[in-house]
């Protein structure tokens, strides 16, 4: 997670081929997911799936954590 957007902070996913000594690492399905240590707490009860409809492609992120979104839809806190 970074900061910004309206609320504070907003998601982002990048593809990366390196982990650093701050970042923690989680597979599930086969799929590796890695995560900064910062972002962890925020994120520990997150479900991340992907969809794949006439309406929308791509990854959603369901997180019971955040507590409001903004009228964008691009952060949280």
């Amino acid at each position: 997670m970074q900061p910004g957007g309206c609320s504070g902070l907003r998601y982002s996913m990048y593809l990366d081929d390196q982990m650093s000594e701050q970042d923690v690492a989680e597979e599930q399905f086969g799929v590796r997911l890695v995560i900064d240590r910062m972002s962890v707490p925020y994120l520990s009860e997150a479900k991340i799936d992907f969809v794949d409809t006439l309406e929308a492609s791509g990854f959603t992120i369901d997180n019971p954590m955040a507590t409001g979104t903004c009228s964008c839809g691009h952060s949280f806190h």
